[in-house]
């Protein structure tokens, strides 16, 4: 508030309405007559308007603010002016409330405003931040894409710090990834480059603290670091460093054109606070793609194969996890080729106790324990006591049933060996829509010092096919009320109409058939694998008294 001290200026004489009091009054104010002249000042109006005195037009002496507000008063002899008039006078702001005086003279109050008119500057500067940091906040954690991140960082720079940005990323090899943004669009693309030759960069790159902007020389920039579209000569520069989880995320660099204001210190503080959450944003997304891509490495060798045609022998196989969310569960298969088509095809499905990931891991380390034992995959029953030795000397508890089957394809026969480890048996199906169950028997996997098992030895002719599965096909509990079982019944009804059909065509009915049944009821894990004898066509022989031969 401006207060004046002392007396009147010499000649200031007092309003006889009013009294002395009026001249002591500690805002300026002022009588002004009909036609625009000063009547009265009191002393702090005269320390405001030096040049006012009585009869001197208020044109000449008061902002035009207030002469217009003035004008508009006078129609009225101030009683309604329309509310008190704001104007700035010098470097203050002043808010001026008229009252009616003698003779439709109007007596103007003014009162200091400049730090309330500062005050709420500050306060409408302070929410516009918030609101930005808000909103970038948001953008910058709705996605945790790398690329994504560095996007949004640097179109909410354009947009509210600056009039272009570039955010450096740290080296992958040699080259830097940039983002680059002007206003319309970023540009992503990856670049060798030298940070030394942008002031700051290399250290902010390093997590050291930013370099004031007014240290940059805006021409030294190279060109790398002007986006494309940014019109006219760079006026000002701030680098900024993108801090990290523990390491350094990027460093920013923010640009404005020379017909704009250079960047001062709370802007320069202010762009600190963006590039810590834009830095946090980034470090998060780049955490995530590093644990995604582990993650999915270590997945390819839990999750079940493609299975194709081997070597004649049609393969098949359809797996469901226990939870639709999760990719892995506690059944498996593997087929493993043999080196040549004279040699056994080793087929394997089995059910690990539990579900999840825990089991998940168990299934892989089986399925790497298999993958080693294969020279000695002739012989099942020391394959599955090797097997069941190195499952009894880990740490896990879990126990495991598996069915084992070597397949050879000979002329239009293909012969399996089939040995079941506490395992639902294998079922064939042949041409006529006949089900048997391959008599095969065995114990379990990780429980007994030592396994015992039996093997069943099958042919299958063509268009017939043996179906290995887990028990969480029969144990699917579903029907009209959803607590009665698919049960070995409807599998064998199921299967029996499969007769002929190619081992996918199996695999697909008995899953549609099975998650029919289940519905929305909750549910194992479920494994299928079809092994099944291609049809063929018998060529007949040349001389018409050899056997010929089969298509493949």
């Amino acid at each position: 508030m401006t207060r004046v001290e002392g007396s009147l200026p010499q000649g200031q004489e007092l309003l006889s309405s009013v009294g002395t009091a009026w001249m002591r009054a500690p805002y300026p104010a002022l009588v002004v007559d009909t036609a625009g002249a000063l009547v009265e000042i009191n002393a702090q109006a005269a320390r405001l308007f030096p040049a006012a005195g009585p009869g001197i037009p208020l044109a000449d002496v008061a902002p035009d603010w207030l002469v217009e507000g003035h004008r508009r008063a006078a129609v009225t002899g101030g009683e309604d002016a329309g509310g008190p008039v704001r104007g700035r006078h010098g470097q203050w702001t002043l808010e001026a409330h008229a009252t009616p005086g003698a003779d439709g003279q109007v007596v103007w109050w003014l009162v200091d405003d400049t730090h309330r008119e500062l005050a709420e500057t500050a306060l409408r500067n302070e929410k516009e931040r918030h609101g930005f940091l808000a909103e970038a906040s948001s953008r910058l954690l709705a996605s945790l894409n790398t690329e994504r991140c560095m996007e949004v960082a640097v179109e909410l720079a354009t947009r509210y710090l600056a009039d272009a940005a570039v955010l450096v990323a740290p080296a992958a090899g040699r080259r830097h990834p940039l983002s680059l943004c002007a206003g319309d669009g970023v540009v992503h693309r990856t670049a060798r480059i030298e940070p030394a030759d942008v002031p700051g960069l290399k250290e902010a790159l390093q997590g050291f603290p930013p370099v004031p902007s007014r240290w940059i020389d805006p021409s030294a920039l190279p060109e790398w670091a002007v986006p494309e579209g940014f019109d006219g000569p760079v006026g000002s520069v701030v680098v900024t460093p993108l801090p990290g989880h523990g390491v350094p995320a990027g460093a920013l660099i923010l640009l404005r054109r020379s017909d704009h204001a250079a960047f001062d210190a709370s802007e320069e503080s202010f762009a600190r606070v963006f590039a810590a959450r834009a830095g946090a944003a980034l470090s998060a997304a780049r955490l995530y793609m590093e644990q995604t891509s582990i993650t999915a490495t270590l997945m390819a060798d839990l999750l079940p194969p493609m299975l194709r045609r081997v070597h004649g022998v049609e393969f098949a196989g359809s797996y469901r996890t226990a939870q639709d969310t999760e990719r892995v569960g506690g059944d498996f298969y593997d087929v493993h080729p043999g080196a040549a088509p004279g040699d056994k095809t080793l087929a394997v499905l089995g059910d690990v106790c539990g579900k999840g990931l825990e089991a998940a891991v168990l299934t892989g380390k089986i399925r790497s324990t298999l993958q080693a034992l294969l020279p000695l995959a002739g012989d099942h029953q020391h394959l599955l006591r090797l097997l069941n030795g190195t499952l009894l000397n880990s740490r896990h508890t879990r126990f495991s049933t598996l069915v084992l089957a070597s397949v050879l394809r000979q002329e239009n026969t293909t012969h399996l060996s089939l040995t079941s480890a506490g395992h639902p048996l294998p079922l064939i199906v042949r041409q006529d829509g006949t089900v048997e169950e391959a008599p095969t028997s065995g114990t379990l996997i990780g429980v007994l010092p030592d396994v015992k098992s039996t093997t069943a030895e099958v042919d299958l002719r063509p268009g017939e096919s043996c179906l290995l599965f887990t028990d969480g096909v029969t144990e699917a509990r579903g029907g009209p009320l959803g607590d009665v079982m698919f049960g070995d019944d409807r599998l064998r009804a199921a299967l029996a109409d499969c007769a002929g059909m190619p081992a996918e065509a199996v695999v697909e009915r008995i899953h549609m058939l099975v998650a029919e049944w289940i519905g929305d009821n909750r549910h194992d894990d479920i494994a299928v694998m079809a092994i099944t004898a291609p049809r063929t066509t018998h060529l007949t022989a040349v001389d018409g008294h050899t056997a010929g031969r089969y298509t493949a």
